[in-house]
């Protein structure tokens, strides 16, 4: 058992919330990461007990486009900020990862300026991937190369360049010496190189006992990444999409049909498949915005806290704030928020007293963390499933539906009885079943 299969995790994207400014003008450094400690408090408020924070190190722009990995963006600090900040974590006792973004450079990062400098003759032509000194781009450096994405500011890095796979590794343990951090999130980790990916495992394994690697994966078959000589986890955007396409449907099959496909993908071993589970994140428009009956938000966040894997609130949703996409931008998924302006949100605000409240029953209902998943109610608009780990039961039970309904869960299981956590109400098993009421857009899970 790893730190990391029971946490419950809490995600910023530092420049947006600290409000930094869009560009790295090479201006004076400001202590905005200091600004953000008070934010530790309202993670252990909500009861998350870990921190994936990033992009952190020295960019021009969103923190993507790499100038300098072994330095603080200065537009949050300097490198003492930081070291603070995972201290105070650590002493709250919440873990922190950050963001590895190992795919690309920005272009200001030393050798690709080294590149267009000395073009041929820079010892560092090879570090990045097909550099074709015939070709051109928009700006003008007389030479093409392979990006990210289609946006020549992000330069892909050769990862089979042994020089490449050293020194990014050496930034690996640069970061555990330095900062003590206990894992990586790895930025478009569906385009690295599988074998310096292996390697970074060996590191891993290397630098920190449960040092946890996670990969930013979108689509695919997720057991190609998630296994015991690459990464410990991915992000699920698979279940991501069916939490609040389902409910926008109402229908809790595109749900259960792609947990059973998850699962299966483990080898229908929870152990082997511990995704990252999330409502929403910086890339994507906030869940409160995607959901067609606003109500379901609690429906999304009980399953996303009780379906295998591992749970992440992204800065501000659990107050239900909005954000979509304008104009291609994704400045409005990433905004500055004093948190004196949601001060009581716990007692006031029922979208952060739920998800005080499920991080709560997460923390101490461990079968939630290591327990198998059985399906036991499946309709388009009712939904139940156990969780089951050393003998006990946990059960969550859903309904999507506009009004109240009775649901009759078949339960051959050893209770005889169940509380539910979220309602409080008691639940007896007679003829080998549970019938409870559930409100419309409601859900319990029976402990």
């Amino acid at each position: 058992m790893a730190w990391y299969d029971e946490a419950v995790f809490y995600h910023i994207y530092p420049l947006g919330l600290s409000g930094a400014p869009a560009l790295n003008e090479g201006a004076e450094l400001t202590h905005r990461l200091r600004d953000l400690e008070p934010w530790i408090d309202h993670m252990k408020e909500i009861n998350c007990n870990a921190l994936y924070i990033g992009p952190l190190f020295e960019s021009v722009g969103h923190g993507y486009e790499t100038t300098d990995y072994k330095q603080l963006d200065r537009r949050l600090g300097d490198n003492d900020d930081l070291k603070h900040f995972v201290q105070v974590c650590h002493d709250k006792g919440i873990h922190v990862i950050l963001d590895g973004v190992f795919n690309h450079t920005g272009r200001e990062f030393f050798a690709f300026k080294d590149l267009q400098k000395n073009r041929e003759n820079s010892p560092y032509k090879d570090w990045y991937c097909n550099v074709n000194f015939y070709g051109n781009n928009e700006y003008n450096d007389g030479f093409s190369y392979d990006n990210w994405g289609g946006f020549n500011l992000l330069v892909k890095l050769n990862q089979k360049n042994p020089q490449v796979k050293d020194y990014l590794y050496d930034v690996i343990r640069f970061w555990v010496s330095e900062f003590d951090i206990d894992g990586i999130r790895l930025d478009a980790a569906d385009v690295l190189d599988f074998d310096f990916m292996k390697g970074m495992r060996h590191v891993a394994n290397e630098v920190k006992p449960d040092f946890w690697l996670m990969g930013e994966v979108i689509h695919g078959e997720y057991n190609r990444w998630v296994n015991a000589q690459m990464l410990h986890s991915v992000t699920n955007y698979h279940l991501n999409k069916a939490l609040w396409s389902g409910c926008n449907d109402h229908n809790f099959f595109e749900i259960a049909h792609t947990v059973k496909r998850l699962y299966d993908m483990g080898g229908c071993h929870y152990d082997n498949m511990k995704l990252y589970n999330f409502a929403d994140n910086h890339d994507v428009e906030r869940i409160i915005n995607k959901l067609q009956n606003r109500d379901h938000y609690s429906i999304v966040h009980i399953l996303m806290y009780t379906l295998p894997g591992i749970p992440s609130i992204y800065y501000g949703s659990e107050f239900a704030i909005e954000g979509r996409k304008e104009k291609g931008s994704d400045a409005s998924l990433r905004p500055a928020l004093s948190l004196d302006d949601y001060r009581d949100a716990i007692q006031t605000n029922p979208h952060t007293e739920l998800v005080g409240k499920l991080g709560k029953i997460r923390q101490e209902t461990p079968v939630l963390s290591y327990g198998e998943y059985r399906e036991l109610l499946l309709t388009t608009r009712q939904y139940a499933f156990a969780r089951t780990w050393n003998e006990k039961d946990v059960i969550t039970a859903v309904n999507n539906d506009d009004a109240e309904c009775t649901l009759r869960i078949p339960y051959q299981g050893s209770q005889a009885s169940f509380t539910g956590l979220i309602s409080g109400k008691k639940y007896e098993v007679e003829n080998g079943q549970i019938v409870l009421s559930l409100d419309a857009s409601t859900g319990d899970i029976l402990r």
